[in-house]
Protein backbone atom coordinates (compact mmCIF):
# COMPACT_ATOMS: atom_id res chain seq x y z
CA UNK A 1 0.00 0.00 0.00
CA UNK A 2 2.78 2.41 0.92
CA UNK A 3 4.57 1.67 -2.36
CA UNK A 4 1.47 2.32 -4.46
CA UNK A 5 0.88 5.67 -2.68
CA UNK A 6 4.48 6.69 -3.25
CA UNK A 7 4.32 5.75 -6.93
CA UNK A 8 1.18 7.88 -7.33
CA UNK A 9 2.80 10.95 -5.80
CA UNK A 10 2.88 14.03 -8.04
CA UNK A 11 6.22 15.41 -9.19
CA UNK A 12 6.54 17.79 -6.24
CA UNK A 13 9.55 20.07 -5.86
CA UNK A 14 11.36 19.13 -2.68
CA UNK A 15 12.57 21.91 -0.41
CA UNK A 16 16.20 21.46 -1.39
CA UNK A 17 15.27 21.67 -5.07
CA UNK A 18 13.11 24.75 -4.49
CA UNK A 19 16.03 26.53 -2.86
CA UNK A 20 18.18 25.91 -5.96
CA UNK A 21 15.76 27.08 -8.65
CA UNK A 22 17.25 29.25 -11.38
CA UNK A 23 15.97 32.74 -11.99
CA UNK A 24 14.01 31.64 -15.05
CA UNK A 25 12.54 28.61 -13.25
CA UNK A 26 11.42 30.90 -10.45
CA UNK A 27 9.87 33.34 -12.94
CA UNK A 28 8.01 30.51 -14.65
CA UNK A 29 6.51 29.25 -11.38
CA UNK A 30 5.25 32.74 -10.65
CA UNK A 31 3.95 33.14 -14.21
CA UNK A 32 2.07 29.85 -14.13
CA UNK A 33 0.84 29.73 -10.56
CA UNK A 34 0.88 33.16 -8.88
CA UNK A 35 0.65 36.44 -10.84
CA UNK A 36 1.84 36.59 -14.47
CA UNK A 37 1.51 40.35 -14.88
CA UNK A 38 3.41 41.03 -11.67
CA UNK A 39 6.23 38.90 -13.09
CA UNK A 40 6.22 41.02 -16.25
CA UNK A 41 6.27 44.27 -14.26
CA UNK A 42 9.09 43.13 -11.96
CA UNK A 43 11.14 41.87 -14.91
CA UNK A 44 10.98 45.24 -16.67
CA UNK A 45 13.26 46.81 -14.08
CA UNK A 46 15.23 43.68 -13.23
CA UNK A 47 13.41 43.29 -9.91
CA UNK A 48 13.23 39.52 -10.19
CA UNK A 49 16.70 38.52 -9.06
CA UNK A 50 17.16 35.37 -6.98
CA UNK A 51 18.45 36.22 -3.52
CA UNK A 52 19.88 33.26 -1.65
CA UNK A 53 21.32 34.61 1.61
CA UNK A 54 20.61 37.49 3.98
CA UNK A 55 22.15 38.88 7.15
CA UNK A 56 21.66 42.26 8.80
CA UNK A 57 21.34 44.93 6.11
CA UNK A 58 22.88 42.73 3.38
CA UNK A 59 21.42 40.20 0.97
CA UNK A 60 23.28 38.16 -1.67
CA UNK A 61 22.04 36.97 -5.05
CA UNK A 62 22.75 33.61 -6.67
CA UNK A 63 25.80 35.06 -8.41
CA UNK A 64 27.40 36.10 -5.12
CA UNK A 65 26.69 39.84 -5.46
CA UNK A 66 25.98 41.72 -2.23
CA UNK A 67 23.15 44.26 -1.99
CA UNK A 68 22.18 46.69 0.76
CA UNK A 69 18.52 46.46 1.77
CA UNK A 70 17.13 49.95 2.32
CA UNK A 71 13.57 48.73 1.85
CA UNK A 72 13.61 46.60 4.97
CA UNK A 73 10.44 44.65 4.25
CA UNK A 74 8.38 47.88 4.22
CA UNK A 75 9.40 48.38 7.84
CA UNK A 76 9.27 44.71 8.86
CA UNK A 77 13.03 44.34 9.31
CA UNK A 78 13.87 46.79 12.08
CA UNK A 79 16.23 44.12 13.49
CA UNK A 80 17.66 43.25 10.08
CA UNK A 81 17.56 39.98 8.16
CA UNK A 82 17.73 36.67 10.01
CA UNK A 83 18.57 38.06 13.43
CA UNK A 84 20.24 35.11 15.20
CA UNK A 85 18.47 35.69 18.53
CA UNK A 86 15.04 35.68 16.87
CA UNK A 87 15.84 32.49 14.97
CA UNK A 88 17.16 30.89 18.16
CA UNK A 89 14.02 31.91 20.05
CA UNK A 90 11.77 30.33 17.42
CA UNK A 91 13.85 27.14 17.28
CA UNK A 92 13.85 26.84 21.09
CA UNK A 93 10.09 26.24 21.25
CA UNK A 94 9.31 22.62 22.09
CA UNK A 95 5.78 23.12 23.41
CA UNK A 96 2.78 22.70 21.07
CA UNK A 97 2.75 25.45 18.45
CA UNK A 98 -1.03 25.26 18.03
CA UNK A 99 -3.32 23.90 20.72
CA UNK A 100 -6.65 25.68 21.07
CA UNK A 101 -7.74 23.52 24.03
CA UNK A 102 -5.31 25.36 26.31
CA UNK A 103 -4.08 28.83 27.22
CA UNK A 104 -0.76 29.39 25.46
CA UNK A 105 1.82 30.51 28.06
CA UNK A 106 4.02 32.22 25.47
CA UNK A 107 1.10 34.25 24.14
CA UNK A 108 0.24 35.30 27.69
CA UNK A 109 3.84 36.29 28.39
CA UNK A 110 4.04 38.27 25.16
CA UNK A 111 0.80 40.12 25.94
CA UNK A 112 2.16 41.02 29.38
CA UNK A 113 5.45 42.27 27.93
CA UNK A 114 3.63 44.19 25.22
CA UNK A 115 1.48 46.00 27.80
CA UNK A 116 4.70 47.17 29.48
CA UNK A 117 6.13 48.17 26.09
CA UNK A 118 3.08 50.16 24.99
CA UNK A 119 2.44 53.81 25.90
CA UNK A 120 -0.15 54.71 28.52
CA UNK A 121 -2.70 52.13 29.64
CA UNK A 122 -2.98 50.07 26.49
CA UNK A 123 -3.41 46.63 28.01
CA UNK A 124 -5.48 43.95 26.24
CA UNK A 125 -4.09 42.42 23.04
CA UNK A 126 -5.40 40.17 20.31
CA UNK A 127 -2.71 38.47 18.22
CA UNK A 128 -2.94 37.87 14.49
CA UNK A 129 -0.65 37.38 11.53
CA UNK A 130 -0.63 40.59 9.48
CA UNK A 131 -1.20 44.32 9.70
CA UNK A 132 -4.43 44.05 7.72
CA UNK A 133 -5.69 41.53 10.30
CA UNK A 134 -4.86 43.93 13.10
CA UNK A 135 -6.82 46.70 11.38
CA UNK A 136 -9.79 44.40 10.77
CA UNK A 137 -9.87 43.51 14.44
CA UNK A 138 -9.53 47.12 15.56
CA UNK A 139 -12.46 48.22 13.39
CA UNK A 140 -14.63 45.42 14.73
CA UNK A 141 -13.64 46.27 18.30
CA UNK A 142 -14.56 49.93 17.80
CA UNK A 143 -18.01 49.04 16.49
CA UNK A 144 -18.62 46.46 19.21
CA UNK A 145 -17.64 49.00 21.86
CA UNK A 146 -19.63 51.98 20.62
CA UNK A 147 -22.58 50.51 18.77
CA UNK A 148 -21.95 53.12 16.04
CA UNK A 149 -21.17 52.09 12.47
CA UNK A 150 -19.32 55.06 10.96
CA UNK A 151 -15.52 55.09 10.61
CA UNK A 152 -13.41 58.11 9.66
CA UNK A 153 -10.10 57.66 7.85
CA UNK A 154 -7.72 59.89 5.89
CA UNK A 155 -7.15 60.61 2.25
CA UNK A 156 -3.92 58.92 1.18
CA UNK A 157 -4.10 56.42 4.06
CA UNK A 158 -3.00 52.83 3.71
CA UNK A 159 -4.27 50.26 6.21
CA UNK A 160 -4.21 47.05 4.17
CA UNK A 161 -6.05 45.32 1.35
CA UNK A 162 -8.42 42.92 3.08
CA UNK A 163 -12.05 44.03 2.91
CA UNK A 164 -12.39 46.14 6.05
CA UNK A 165 -8.83 47.45 5.91
CA UNK A 166 -9.29 48.37 2.26
CA UNK A 167 -12.47 50.23 3.16
CA UNK A 168 -10.40 52.66 5.23
CA UNK A 169 -7.51 52.82 2.72
CA UNK A 170 -7.52 56.13 0.89
CA UNK A 171 -6.54 55.37 -2.69
CA UNK A 172 -9.26 54.78 -5.29
CA UNK A 173 -7.02 52.59 -7.46
CA UNK A 174 -7.14 49.82 -4.86
CA UNK A 175 -10.73 50.40 -3.75
CA UNK A 176 -12.68 50.75 -7.01
CA UNK A 177 -12.45 47.15 -8.32
CA UNK A 178 -13.98 45.84 -5.09
CA UNK A 179 -16.77 48.35 -4.54
CA UNK A 180 -19.04 48.54 -2.70
CA UNK A 181 -16.87 48.27 0.39
CA UNK A 182 -17.99 49.17 3.91
CA UNK A 183 -20.53 51.89 3.22
CA UNK A 184 -20.20 54.06 6.31
CA UNK A 185 -16.60 55.18 5.89
CA UNK A 186 -15.71 58.84 5.38
CA UNK A 187 -12.34 60.29 4.39
CA UNK A 188 -10.88 63.60 5.58
CA UNK A 189 -7.64 65.32 4.52
CA UNK A 190 -4.62 64.04 6.42
CA UNK A 191 -3.18 66.58 8.84
CA UNK A 192 -6.39 68.67 8.93
CA UNK A 193 -7.77 68.45 12.46
CA UNK A 194 -10.49 70.98 11.61
CA UNK A 195 -11.91 68.71 8.92
CA UNK A 196 -11.94 65.83 11.38
CA UNK A 197 -13.80 67.89 13.96
CA UNK A 198 -16.51 68.74 11.42
CA UNK A 199 -16.94 65.07 10.58
CA UNK A 200 -17.27 64.14 14.25
CA UNK A 201 -19.79 66.86 15.03
CA UNK A 202 -22.80 64.58 14.48
CA UNK A 203 -21.43 62.20 17.11
CA UNK A 204 -22.29 59.19 14.93
CA UNK A 205 -18.68 58.00 14.52
CA UNK A 206 -17.32 54.92 16.27
CA UNK A 207 -13.65 55.63 15.53
CA UNK A 208 -11.06 57.64 13.66
CA UNK A 209 -8.17 55.56 12.31
CA UNK A 210 -4.91 57.34 11.47
CA UNK A 211 -1.23 56.71 10.78
CA UNK A 212 1.18 58.93 12.79
CA UNK A 213 3.14 59.20 9.52
CA UNK A 214 1.52 58.12 6.28
CA UNK A 215 3.82 55.45 4.89
CA UNK A 216 2.32 54.38 1.57
CA UNK A 217 0.91 57.88 1.13
CA UNK A 218 4.49 59.00 0.44
CA UNK A 219 6.01 59.23 3.95
CA UNK A 220 3.88 62.24 4.87
CA UNK A 221 4.63 63.78 8.26
CA UNK A 222 1.62 65.72 9.61
CA UNK A 223 1.88 69.24 11.04
CA UNK A 224 3.34 69.44 14.52
CA UNK A 225 0.62 69.02 17.13
CA UNK A 226 -1.79 67.26 14.76
CA UNK A 227 -1.98 63.98 16.68
CA UNK A 228 -2.47 65.81 19.98
CA UNK A 229 -5.38 67.78 18.50
CA UNK A 230 -6.83 64.58 17.05
CA UNK A 231 -6.65 62.91 20.46
CA UNK A 232 -8.50 65.83 22.11
CA UNK A 233 -11.13 66.02 19.35
CA UNK A 234 -11.89 62.29 19.51
CA UNK A 235 -12.24 62.45 23.28
CA UNK A 236 -14.54 65.48 23.08
CA UNK A 237 -16.84 63.82 20.54
CA UNK A 238 -16.82 60.36 22.13
CA UNK A 239 -15.10 58.64 19.20
CA UNK A 240 -12.33 56.10 19.65
CA UNK A 241 -8.87 56.90 18.35
CA UNK A 242 -7.21 54.01 16.48
CA UNK A 243 -3.54 54.63 15.70
CA UNK A 244 -2.01 52.44 13.01
CA UNK A 245 1.64 51.90 14.01
CA UNK A 246 2.14 48.92 11.73
CA UNK A 247 4.92 50.64 9.76
CA UNK A 248 5.98 53.31 12.26
CA UNK A 249 6.27 51.17 15.38
CA UNK A 250 9.11 49.43 17.22
CA UNK A 251 11.59 52.30 17.10
CA UNK A 252 11.35 53.16 13.41
CA UNK A 253 10.77 56.92 13.84
CA UNK A 254 13.06 57.49 16.83
CA UNK A 255 10.52 56.59 19.52
CA UNK A 256 9.19 53.15 20.39
CA UNK A 257 5.95 54.31 18.76
CA UNK A 258 5.51 57.40 16.60
CA UNK A 259 2.52 58.68 18.59
CA UNK A 260 4.89 59.15 21.53
CA UNK A 261 6.51 62.12 19.75
CA UNK A 262 3.43 64.07 20.86
CA UNK A 263 2.67 62.15 24.05
CA UNK A 264 -0.51 60.67 22.54
CA UNK A 265 -2.06 57.42 23.77
CA UNK A 266 -4.76 55.98 21.49
CA UNK A 267 -7.70 53.85 22.59
CA UNK A 268 -6.61 51.11 20.19
CA UNK A 269 -3.23 50.58 18.54
CA UNK A 270 -2.48 48.34 15.54
CA UNK A 271 0.98 46.78 15.20
CA UNK A 272 2.68 44.21 12.97
CA UNK A 273 5.67 44.12 10.56
CA UNK A 274 8.75 44.23 12.86
CA UNK A 275 6.79 42.73 15.75
CA UNK A 276 7.92 39.26 14.64
CA UNK A 277 11.56 40.27 14.43
CA UNK A 278 11.62 39.87 10.64
CA UNK A 279 11.31 36.09 11.03
CA UNK A 280 7.70 35.27 11.98
CA UNK A 281 4.40 36.82 10.88
CA UNK A 282 2.96 38.50 13.96
CA UNK A 283 0.45 41.28 14.52
CA UNK A 284 -1.76 42.64 17.27
CA UNK A 285 -4.30 45.25 18.11
CA UNK A 286 -4.10 46.44 21.71
CA UNK A 287 -6.81 48.36 23.56
CA UNK A 288 -7.42 50.13 26.83
CA UNK A 289 -9.41 48.20 29.44
CA UNK A 290 -12.80 49.92 29.15
CA UNK A 291 -12.96 49.44 25.40
CA UNK A 292 -11.98 45.78 25.50
CA UNK A 293 -14.29 44.83 28.36
CA UNK A 294 -17.38 46.52 26.94
CA UNK A 295 -16.85 44.82 23.59
CA UNK A 296 -15.70 41.35 24.66
CA UNK A 297 -16.07 41.33 28.44
CA UNK A 298 -18.47 38.40 28.92
CA UNK A 299 -18.42 34.66 28.24
CA UNK A 300 -20.96 35.20 25.48
CA UNK A 301 -18.72 37.74 23.72
CA UNK A 302 -15.30 36.22 24.47
CA UNK A 303 -15.11 34.32 21.17
CA UNK A 304 -16.58 36.92 18.84
CA UNK A 305 -13.15 37.46 17.26
CA UNK A 306 -10.68 34.58 16.92
CA UNK A 307 -7.73 33.41 14.79
CA UNK A 308 -6.35 29.90 14.31
CA UNK A 309 -2.70 30.90 13.97
CA UNK A 310 -2.82 34.15 15.97
CA UNK A 311 -0.46 34.04 18.94
CA UNK A 312 0.99 30.63 18.10
CA UNK A 313 3.98 29.60 20.20
CA UNK A 314 6.73 30.24 17.67
CA UNK A 315 5.38 33.63 16.66
CA UNK A 316 4.99 34.58 20.32
CA UNK A 317 8.58 33.51 21.02
CA UNK A 318 9.76 35.75 18.20
CA UNK A 319 7.75 38.65 19.63
CA UNK A 320 9.12 38.18 23.14
CA UNK A 321 12.70 38.21 21.83
CA UNK A 322 12.01 41.21 19.60
CA UNK A 323 10.78 43.42 22.45
CA UNK A 324 13.81 42.48 24.54
CA UNK A 325 16.29 43.29 21.76
CA UNK A 326 14.70 46.64 20.92
CA UNK A 327 14.90 47.71 24.56
CA UNK A 328 18.36 46.30 25.23
CA UNK A 329 19.96 47.84 22.15
CA UNK A 330 17.98 51.08 22.41
CA UNK A 331 17.12 50.84 18.73
CA UNK A 332 14.70 53.76 18.83
CA UNK A 333 17.57 56.03 19.92
CA UNK A 334 19.76 54.58 17.17
CA UNK A 335 17.01 55.31 14.63
CA UNK A 336 16.75 58.90 15.86
CA UNK A 337 20.50 59.57 15.56
CA UNK A 338 21.02 57.77 12.26
CA UNK A 339 17.87 59.32 10.84
CA UNK A 340 19.04 62.80 11.73
CA UNK A 341 22.38 62.10 10.04
CA UNK A 342 20.75 60.74 6.89
CA UNK A 343 18.06 63.43 6.62
CA UNK A 344 20.61 66.22 6.94
CA UNK A 345 22.74 64.86 4.11
CA UNK A 346 19.77 64.05 1.91
CA UNK A 347 18.61 67.66 2.25
CA UNK A 348 22.06 68.77 1.15
CA UNK A 349 21.55 66.68 -2.00
CA UNK A 350 18.14 68.28 -2.45
CA UNK A 351 19.79 71.70 -2.53
CA UNK A 352 22.14 70.51 -5.30
CA UNK A 353 19.62 68.74 -7.52
CA UNK A 354 16.15 70.02 -8.52
CA UNK A 355 15.33 66.47 -9.64
CA UNK A 356 15.14 65.56 -5.94
CA UNK A 357 12.05 67.59 -5.16
CA UNK A 358 11.51 66.89 -1.46
CA UNK A 359 13.04 64.99 1.46
CA UNK A 360 10.80 64.17 4.40
CA UNK A 361 10.44 61.74 7.25
CA UNK A 362 11.39 61.03 10.83
CA UNK A 363 13.98 58.66 12.22
CA UNK A 364 14.73 55.94 9.67
CA UNK A 365 11.40 56.31 7.87
CA UNK A 366 12.26 58.64 4.99
CA UNK A 367 10.61 59.50 1.68
CA UNK A 368 12.31 61.03 -1.35
CA UNK A 369 9.95 62.67 -3.84
CA UNK A 370 11.25 63.20 -7.35
CA UNK A 371 10.06 65.61 -10.04
CA UNK A 372 7.86 64.02 -12.69
CA UNK A 373 9.79 63.81 -16.00
CA UNK A 374 8.35 64.52 -19.46
CA UNK A 375 6.97 61.45 -21.17
CA UNK A 376 8.53 62.01 -24.57
CA UNK A 377 11.39 60.64 -26.59
CA UNK A 378 12.61 57.74 -28.63
CA UNK A 379 12.54 55.13 -25.87
CA UNK A 380 8.92 55.88 -25.05
CA UNK A 381 8.01 55.30 -28.74
CA UNK A 382 10.13 52.17 -29.03
CA UNK A 383 8.39 50.63 -26.03
CA UNK A 384 4.91 51.48 -27.30
CA UNK A 385 4.31 54.02 -24.56
CA UNK A 386 5.41 51.71 -21.76
CA UNK A 387 8.02 54.20 -20.52
CA UNK A 388 5.50 57.04 -20.45
CA UNK A 389 3.09 54.91 -18.46
CA UNK A 390 5.86 53.96 -16.04
CA UNK A 391 6.79 57.62 -15.60
CA UNK A 392 3.18 58.34 -14.62
CA UNK A 393 2.70 55.44 -12.26
CA UNK A 394 6.17 54.12 -11.45
CA UNK A 395 8.72 56.94 -11.43
CA UNK A 396 9.79 55.79 -7.98
CA UNK A 397 10.20 52.27 -9.32
CA UNK A 398 12.45 53.55 -12.13
CA UNK A 399 14.73 55.27 -9.62
CA UNK A 400 14.63 52.17 -7.42
CA UNK A 401 15.67 50.23 -10.52
CA UNK A 402 18.70 52.47 -10.99
CA UNK A 403 19.68 51.98 -7.34
CA UNK A 404 19.28 48.22 -7.63
CA UNK A 405 20.88 47.58 -11.00
CA UNK A 406 23.74 50.07 -10.88
CA UNK A 407 24.45 50.48 -7.17
CA UNK A 408 23.14 47.24 -5.61
CA UNK A 409 20.87 49.04 -3.18
CA UNK A 410 17.30 47.81 -2.68
CA UNK A 411 14.49 50.37 -2.30
CA UNK A 412 10.90 50.70 -3.58
CA UNK A 413 8.26 53.30 -4.29
CA UNK A 414 5.30 54.02 -2.00
CA UNK A 415 1.97 52.51 -3.08
CA UNK A 416 -0.14 55.65 -2.85
CA UNK A 417 2.46 58.03 -4.29
CA UNK A 418 4.57 56.49 -7.09
CA UNK A 419 6.86 59.55 -7.32
CA UNK A 420 8.28 58.71 -3.88
CA UNK A 421 10.80 56.06 -2.90
CA UNK A 422 10.97 55.03 0.72
CA UNK A 423 14.11 54.46 2.78
CA UNK A 424 13.44 52.08 5.67
CA UNK A 425 16.67 50.18 6.36
CA UNK A 426 17.12 48.01 9.44
CA UNK A 427 17.64 50.18 12.52
CA UNK A 428 20.97 48.40 12.89
CA UNK A 429 22.24 49.92 9.62
CA UNK A 430 25.78 51.29 9.86
CA UNK A 431 26.91 54.82 9.04
CA UNK A 432 29.16 53.34 6.34
CA UNK A 433 26.09 51.79 4.70
CA UNK A 434 24.22 55.10 4.94
CA UNK A 435 27.13 56.78 3.18
CA UNK A 436 27.01 54.22 0.36
CA UNK A 437 23.38 55.14 -0.23
CA UNK A 438 24.21 58.84 -0.26
CA UNK A 439 26.98 58.34 -2.83
CA UNK A 440 24.63 56.34 -5.06
CA UNK A 441 21.87 58.96 -4.90
CA UNK A 442 24.39 61.71 -5.62
CA UNK A 443 25.51 59.89 -8.78
CA UNK A 444 21.94 59.24 -9.94
CA UNK A 445 20.84 62.84 -9.41
CA UNK A 446 24.00 64.21 -11.05
CA UNK A 447 23.13 62.36 -14.25
CA UNK A 448 19.62 63.83 -14.35
CA UNK A 449 20.20 67.53 -14.87
CA UNK A 450 17.34 67.52 -17.36
CA UNK A 451 14.85 65.32 -15.53
CA UNK A 452 13.94 63.34 -18.65
CA UNK A 453 17.40 61.75 -18.44
CA UNK A 454 16.01 59.52 -15.69
CA UNK A 455 13.51 58.07 -18.11
CA UNK A 456 16.18 57.49 -20.76
CA UNK A 457 18.58 55.83 -18.32
CA UNK A 458 15.94 53.54 -16.89
CA UNK A 459 14.44 52.93 -20.32
CA UNK A 460 17.61 51.17 -21.45
CA UNK A 461 16.96 48.51 -18.84
CA UNK A 462 13.30 48.37 -19.80
CA UNK A 463 14.04 48.15 -23.52
CA UNK A 464 16.60 45.39 -23.00
CA UNK A 465 14.06 43.43 -20.94
CA UNK A 466 11.39 43.86 -23.61
CA UNK A 467 13.77 42.71 -26.37
CA UNK A 468 14.71 39.60 -24.35
CA UNK A 469 11.03 38.87 -23.73
CA UNK A 470 10.21 39.35 -27.44
CA UNK A 471 13.01 37.02 -28.51
CA UNK A 472 11.95 34.38 -25.99
CA UNK A 473 8.32 34.44 -27.16
CA UNK A 474 9.17 34.87 -30.88
CA UNK A 475 12.50 33.04 -31.37
CA UNK A 476 12.20 32.90 -35.18
CA UNK A 477 11.44 36.58 -35.68
CA UNK A 478 14.40 38.59 -37.00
Amino acid sequence: MGRRIKEAMPDFLELGEAMKLTREQNRENHRQFINPELVNMMALLNFDKCFVRAEGTSVWDDEGNEYLDFLGGYGALNLGHNHPEIIAAVESVKSPNLLQAALNPLAGALARDLALFMPGKLQYSFFGNSGAEAVEGALKLARAYSGKMKIISCEGAFHGKSFGALSVTGREKYRKPFAPLLSVVEFVPYGDSGALEKSLAKKDVSAFIVEPIQGEGGVIVPPEGYLKKVRDICTEHNALLIVDEIQTGFGRTGKLFACEHEGVVPDIMCISKSFGGGVMPLAAYTAIEKVWKRAYGSMEKATLHTSTFGGNSRAAAAGIATLEIIYREDLSHQAAEKGEYLLERLRQLQQKYPFLQEVRGRGLMIGLEFSQPKQEGLFNKLTGGVVGKLADEYLGAMIAGELLNKHQIITAYTLNNPNVIRLEPPLTVSYEELDKLLVALDEICAKNKGVGDMVISSSKTILASLVKKHNRVNPNVL
